[in-house]
This record gives structure tokens, C-alpha cells and sequence, in this order.
């Protein structure tokens, strides 16, 4: 079974509250087998507009991923989120 990866590209309007988003997030991360592979840091932009903070984040399955995503548990932190930041944000499935 191929592995599924969140793909998400954020800009945060407040850092304080973003905080929030994370611990709120970290139940559903858990529970769906969530490993995270990119969380912000260096980057250098080579096309189109980047955004501040890119992260990359590993599941057992493209189900598992778009599980977490619709989960309650996630839910509540994606409120969060939308308020205090912008985001694009994909799944795809790994080779």
C-alpha cells in the first residue's frame, strides 16, 4: 500500500494563535500515524510564490491522510488554522 503525504504551504497571520492550531491538531496526528518529514524551516523558492512555512507530513496510506484531515479531531484545529492563517493544502499518494 502506497504511503499518503500532506503537502501544505502556510502563511501565519499570528503566531500565538498558531500555537494553539498545533496543540489542538496533535490528537489527530496521533491517531492517524502522522510523521512529519518538513515542518517550516529553510527554504529557497525556484517558481511561482512561496508561502512562509511548508510543511510535509507522511501517513501509512492516502486513506489514512484524508482521514485525518476529515477527522472531528482535526476539524476543530483546521477552525484554528483558518483563522489565523492562509494554507493550500493536497494530499497525494507516495510511489
Amino acid at each position: 500500500m502506497a504511503k499518503g503525504y500532506w503537502i501544505a504551504r502556510v502563511d501565519v497571520r499570528d503566531a500565538e494563535r498558531y500555537k494553539d492550531y498545533v496543540a489542538a491538531a496533535k490528537p489527530a496526528f496521533e491517531k492517524y500515524g502522522a510523521n512529519f518529514l518538513a515542518r517550516g524551516g529553510a527554504f529557497t523558492e525556484l517558481e511561482g510564490t512561496a508561502r512562509a512555512r511548508n510543511v510535509v507530513i507522511e501517513f501509512p496510506s492516502i486513506q489514512h491522510a484524508v482521514d485525518c484531515y476529515n477527522s472531528p479531531e482535526y476539524q476543530i484545529a483546521a477552525k484554528i488554522r483558518q483563522e489565523v492563517a492562509d494554507a493550500e493544502m493536497v494530499v497525494v499518494e507516495g510511489v
